[in-house]
């Protein structure tokens, strides 16, 4: 044992040694050699080693860190241990790596190639394990295009030599067995790229938790270790139905919804404590959150994501996490996370070139890259990258039980020349400029989510006219739950920023949509896009003087929330944030002091009450039985109004885009008797100038195609809803169908 065995070792030792052979567990661990079997270990930091339990010392071989040991067969037990002396006088003592079988099963294996694997992220990246017994961790990494991987982490000195993996063969992936280590340890990937040469230092793309920004490093997690207790939510979830139930969303940056006293973020824990009674309070539905999904750079609101497996450690641990939302089903909040399957960024140490090539990005710019944005863009063609996807998709909704996610950048997706010029895309092979790929891959993660997770929403952000984005994916749609409706958004926001007096030559912008809301499962979203990059905060696009302002806002959100399509509302637009959102500091909490601030939040509130309360406001959102004009027409005095229906159930709406008091306004209604005002948003409590309408009875006078009529008085720049009171003969009339 004095020399190198053979010219073979020699060379796989020279490999080993420069950190490039694609197979060590060739050559490390326990082999038979004739009627014998070797041990041969490769310690670069270690001084003497020896079989733990008073064996012996095994020889180093001379000018080298590789020690070697012959014994009879039976002389080593099934996974020997080792006791160590490290070159700083430290003792040490565990299994062997190299002494340990191939642990991913073929299976695994073959359902990743072929991109099913939907819970991929069980096996992927780094998991505790045992075998036989022995714990310690499991890591698991595809790397097609590597000559050696290695796994590094401050339990081996960040050194590649230590400790390289075992191919998998065609799967394109390693994996390494390591007893001993626990949950917590630090960890990357070393990659050497077969053909380059190339060294690359990475982040496990599953990885579960990570360290606190500027620091990158994955952390081992424990898996399993949180105690749900809201087990009669996610009964209950599997059987709702979303689509005909009220949804009214708040949307929220936990990074600066609040703040502590001392301008630092407030932990998941916190917020479950402060944003939920919040929420809960005004009466909103559900919280989306903007991407919590672990990202360097603040500026980037977690749109530029590298971690898809690890809620951000800003904010605290991965059970940390799942107390929030547990928090939050225990209050009856379901949570939404915005997810960015659209585009990666480039950061050196998470996937960009992952292993040297373009591996989870296409190679041709043309395909792979935003360059608006700066970031990288998925190949959705190949199957472990979708299979990437999907599981993400599939952990957050599983392991966190999230109640759904909005896509982020859908139309970034489908279209191949989405923000480019011409010469700058590549068409398909049909010559269009669908992304096929992308398409199949939504057709498939709405399919599967759906399957795997009843009750839960897809929603897409999708700002085009692509057809049947909500629609089922056997009849040719993409198979989402619901569209933000940015066409109504933008439409709306172009006419309350017009002058009162100008607004009758604008009148279609009110009433435009109508000609398209029930093509799709729309969702109405005043969201954070609409308060940054310089176009104000919500109150500041209103017009007129500081009275106008409010009131404008105020009838704004009284037509979203009785307009067709469920709700959405970025934190602080529910009281009037002074200034367009900064994602670097806290809302501006102090404008609560003031009564109109308090009277558009108290607004918020009373509207999903309202809302919640009355199923003529969302049981038909998504269809044309639900909705009805009164009139439309009426572009001179700037006024609207619809009814919204549940078969006999049936809310009048009424809104005045004026500040000019509308004196004996006449409407049709469709029944005789006693209509109640349940709801004004010039309300005195509101801070409104409180013109309001007692009780009004129907006059006998057809109207606008209706048998009956009411005059009302309409406040200036404010929404009526009205009720018919149900008592008597009119309560039998409202059964009528009209």
């Amino acid at each position: 044992m004095g020399n190198l065995s053979t010219v073979t070792f020699e060379a796989d030792a020279i490999k080993i040694q420069e950190a490039r052979h694609h197979d060590p567990f060739s050559v490390l661990g326990r082999h038979p050699l004739g009627q014998s079997i070797i041990v041969r270990l490769y310690l670069p930091h270690v001084e003497t080693v020896a079989f733990a339990g008073g064996g012996p010392n095994i020889a180093r071989l001379p000018g080298s860190d590789f020690f070697e040991y012959s014994a009879r067969p039976d002389e080593l037990p099934a996974h020997y241990q080792l006791v160590w002396i490290d070159k700083d006088g430290g003792k040490h003592n565990g299994y062997d790596p190299y002494d340990f079988g191939v642990q991913l099963p073929d299976f695994d294996r073959q359902l990743f190639a072929e991109g099913k694997h939907w819970h991929a992220y069980r096996k992927m990246g780094a998991h505790l394990h045992s075998v036989d017994d022995i714990p310690g961790v499991l890591f698991t990494v595809w790397v097609p295009n590597a000559g050696r991987v290695s796994v590094i982490g401050d339990f081996n000195r960040w050194d590649g030599r230590c400790h390289p993996m075992r191919s998998l063969g065609g799967s394109g992936v390693w994996e390494l067995f390591y007893p001993g280590l626990d949950a917590g340890c630090l960890y990357k990937f070393e990659i050497l790229n077969r053909d380059s040469g190339q060294v690359l230092t990475k982040t496990d793309p599953y990885g579960q938790q990570f360290e606190l920004r500027p620091k990158t490093s994955s952390i081992v997690v424990r898996e399993a270790s949180y105690r749900w207790n809201d087990q009669a939510w996610m009964d209950g979830r599997g059987g709702h139905d979303w689509l005909h139930e009220p949804m009214s969303i708040y949307e929220v940056h936990l990074g600066s919804w609040r703040r502590d006293a001392d301008g630092n973020f407030l932990s998941y824990r916190e917020q479950a404590d402060q944003l939920v009674d919040y929420v809960k309070n005004l009466g909103f539905s559900h919280i989306e959150l903007m991407p919590v999904t672990e990202h360097p750079l603040d500026a980037s609101w977690g749109y530029q994501t590298t971690g898809y497996f690890a809620p951000s450690s800003r904010f605290g641990s991965p059970d940390d996490f799942r107390f929030f939302i547990d928090t939050c089903h225990q209050n009856g909040i379901g949570v939404i996370l915005d997810w960015v399957p659209a585009h990666f960024p480039k950061d050196e140490f998470a996937l960009a070139r992952f292993d040297g090539t373009p591996l989870y990005e296409h190679e041709d710019p043309r395909k792979g890259e935003h360059r608006d944005w700066g970031t990288l863009i998925y190949n959705y063609g190949r199957n472990e990258v979708k299979n990437f996807l999907l599981s993400s998709a599939i952990f957050w909704l599983e392991e966190f039980h999230l109640d759904g996610l909005r896509v982020d950048a859908v139309a970034s997706m489908l279209y191949l020349d989405y923000s480019r010029e011409d010469g700058e895309w590549i068409p398909n092979q049909y010559g269009g400029n669908e992304n096929l790929e992308a398409i199949d891959f939504f057709r498939e993660l709405n399919s599967v989510t759906h399957q795997q997770h009843p009750g839960t929403v897809m929603m897409a952000e999708e700002s085009t006219a692509w057809g049947g984005v909500t629609r089922p994916t056997w009849t040719g749609g993409l198979g989402f739950s619901m569209k933000w409706n940015m066409g109504w958004m933008n439409d709306i926001l172009e006419y309350m920023r017009e002058d009162p007096v100008h607004r009758r030559y604008h009148h279609d912008k009110l009433t435009f949509g109508m000609l398209y809301a029930f093509t799709e499962n729309f969702t109405l979203p005043f969201s954070h896009d609409e308060v940054v990059h310089g176009k104000g905060a919500m109150l500041n696009k209103m017009p007129g003087d500081e009275w106008q302002r409010f009131a404008n806002l105020r009838l704004l959100y009284t037509m979203m929330f009785t307009y067709p399509g469920k709700k959405l509302l970025f934190m602080g637009c529910e009281f009037g944030q002074g200034t367009q959102w900064d994602f670097s500091r806290q809302l501006d909490w102090y404008v609560l002091d003031y009564p109109r601030h308090q009277g558009l939040q108290s607004l918020v509130k009373d509207l999903n009450a309202v809302y919640k309360t009355h199923p003529a406001l969302y049981r038909h959102d998504f269809d044309h039985q639900g909705f009805a004009w009164i009139d439309c027409h009426d572009a001179e005095q700037s006024v609207i109004s619809y009814r919204r229906k549940d078969g006999p159930d049936e809310l009048l709406v009424v809104l005045n885009f004026t500040p000019v008091v509308r004196e004996h306004y006449r409407i049709g209604v469709p029944f005789e008797g006693d209509y109640q005002e349940i709801f004004n948003s010039d309300a005195g409590v509101y801070s409104g100038s409180d013109v309001v309408n007692g009780l009004i009875s129907a006059d006998p006078i057809a109207w606008m195609n209706l048998p009956h009529s009411i005059s009302l008085r309409l406040p200036p720049l404010a929404g009526l809803i009205l009720k018919l009171k149900q008592s008597g003969s009119a309560a039998k009339a409202a059964k009528g169908p009209i």
